[in-house]
């Protein structure tokens, strides 16, 4: 490692979110009515933009925090405010936080977002802008996707599927276009600008979905205003098969491989993979066991060999179980949005990570 930190929080932590200044935000997923959501201040050296010698704080400081009655299963920063969004069971409706200002430390909850039909759902995959004005894109099936203005609550755009197949992610390409991966693979794009309009499925090749098999997406880091063509969608699924699609071509199968992953098809809750956003050509894969998996996809073609990780992070394996005994399970993962190779992880005994590796 070129440097790693570590934090030690007070619950399982689900998910890890970059914040306004660099900050850090973080949530809990346990059953239980007090699920905290706090905002941390990184380490001075990790919010360095060159590259400094011994620093006397090395630990995260927590800036505010909340609790929420639902566990988080996902949470996003709305862009240009001061509001967190955040979805989790046993419904499918949105909350949304008020991050306080700098005389208080607490951030609270402000309204609940909450579609037709909502209970008894999934719970919803949610994703922001505010290109046009502070947007939540929101859905748990292909039926079930809205935008909502958040300040004001407002319905934006609905769109028109009889299609009930569960979401396992959503993302806006641009401010007119969304993409959605459904739990089974397939991809579909939405135009915004057309209220009540199909989610049209994209032409991709599909492989062979395995009983029980779950697909998750990772999208183009550069998303709002980049539209399809800047970087390929990534596609992981349960058993570690990872696709490249390029939108533009979508009919044509841009390069596949088989992630190095302890126990394919073990479980779907933590999936997770997403693109370097400073480093070209690499994604990061996590949720199969207590490890992150760092992919040079530069290489890649379409034979869907085996790859060879570019590095590995074992850091919460080697600190140690968590309470229940059983080695810890990485929950979530994100890049460092200007440091090329810094990447932040939260495990199941919640240890909260943030490393630089070192290049070969």
């Amino acid at each position: 490692y070129r440097d790693l930190h570590t934090f030690e929080l007070q619950a399982p932590t689900r998910l890890i979110e970059w914040a306004r200044g660099s900050r850090v935000c973080v949530a809990g997923y346990g059953q239980s009515g007090g699920n905290e959501i706090l905002q941390l201040i990184p380490p001075p050296r990790l919010q360095a933009k060159e590259t400094q010698g011994l620093c006397p704080e090395r630990d995260f400081k927590v800036e505010c925090g909340g609790f929420s009655k639902h566990p988080v299963y996902s949470l996003k920063y709305v862009p240009d405010t001061s509001l967190l969004v955040t979805s989790g069971p046993p419904d499918s409706s949105v909350q949304v936080w008020q991050v306080s200002a700098e005389d208080s430390d607490v951030i609270k909850s402000v309204s609940t977002i909450v579609t037709e039909n909502s209970t008894g759902q999934p719970w919803a995959k949610i994703a922001t802008i505010s290109a046009k004005a502070p947007w939540v894109l929101h859905g748990s099936t292909l039926d079930s996707i809205q935008i909502t203005e958040v300040e004001l609550r407002k319905n934006v755009y609905t769109a028109a599927s009889r299609d009930s197949e569960e979401l396992s992610g959503l993302a806006f390409l641009d401010s007119d276009t969304v993409l959605l991966c459904c739990a089974r693979g397939r991809l579909c794009v939405a135009d915004v600008r057309q209220p009540q309009g199909p989610a049209q499925a994209v032409p991709v090749p599909v492989p062979a979905v395995r009983h029980g098999e779950w697909w998750c997406m990772g999208t183009p880091c550069a998303a709002q205003g980049s539209g399809m063509g800047s970087q390929p969608v990534a596609r992981l699924s349960s058993r570690g098969l990872l696709t490249l699609t390029d939108l533009r071509k979508a009919s044509e199968p841009l390069a596949s491989a088989q992630a190095r992953v302890p126990s394919p098809g073990s479980g779907a809750e933590f999936l997770c993979v997403s693109w370097a956003p400073a480093l070209q050509g690499c994604l990061a894969v996590s949720g199969f066991d207590g490890t992150v998996h760092v992919y040079d996809t530069q290489s890649w073609d379409s034979s869907g060999r085996e790859a060879e990780p570019a590095f590995v992070h074992r850091g919460h394996v080697l600190g140690g179980a968590g309470g229940s005994g059983d080695p810890p399970l990485v929950t979530a993962h994100t890049w460092h949005p200007q440091k090329p190779r810094t990447v932040l992880s939260a495990a199941s005994d919640g240890s909260l990570h943030v490393w630089d590796w070192v290049q070969p």
